[in-house]
């Protein structure tokens, strides 16, 4: 019964994972299709794609497939990385999806530079730069939203 228990667990966090990634996403393809001064997510998500490939000795030429492989490797890592928001005590879950969500935008932002790609998509203004994290805490949000009630079944 415990392993049953164990494993419903697991995929409720990553059905509640899921559910911030794709909230998170919806609002960064809605918010770049109609302005130019928010985050490019996705564009730092292509470099960096296409330079992991290029150092594998291949690449992406076909702009709609190599936005099509960065919008799903956003989407699964996303729900990988937000799902652990469900781990541990469940007291803790909205702290946990706060600081998760605060600490993924402040990556996006901090670490594209040392890992030699462009920050200028994410962080280029201070609007930029506080949209970036808070998207990420959005979908950081809805995921322990998702949480709550998931486990309350």
């Amino acid at each position: 019964m415990h392993l049953i228990q164990f494993i419903m667990s697991k995929i409720k966090n990553l059905v509640a994972g899921l559910a911030g990634s794709i909230m998170l996403n919806l609002l960064h393809e809605s918010l770049r299709k109609q302005r130019s001064d928010v985050p490019r997510i996705d564009l730092l998500g292509k470099d960096a794609l296409q330079k992991t490939l290029h150092y594998l000795g291949t690449g992406i030429s076909n702009k709609d497939d190599l936005y099509k492989a960065t919008l799903t490797g956003d989407i699964v890592s996303n729900t990988m990385y937000y799902s652990l928001i469900g781990a541990g005590n469940p007291r803790y879950i909205w702290r946990r999806a706060i600081v998760m969500g605060f600490t993924a935008g402040l990556g996006a932002i901090e670490l594209p530079k040392p890992m030699g790609l462009n920050p200028a998509s994410v962080a280029s203004t201070d609007q930029k730069k506080m949209l970036t994290i808070g998207y990420y805490l959005f979908g950081a949000i809805v995921t322990a939203a998702a949480l709550t009630l998931l486990k309350k079944r």
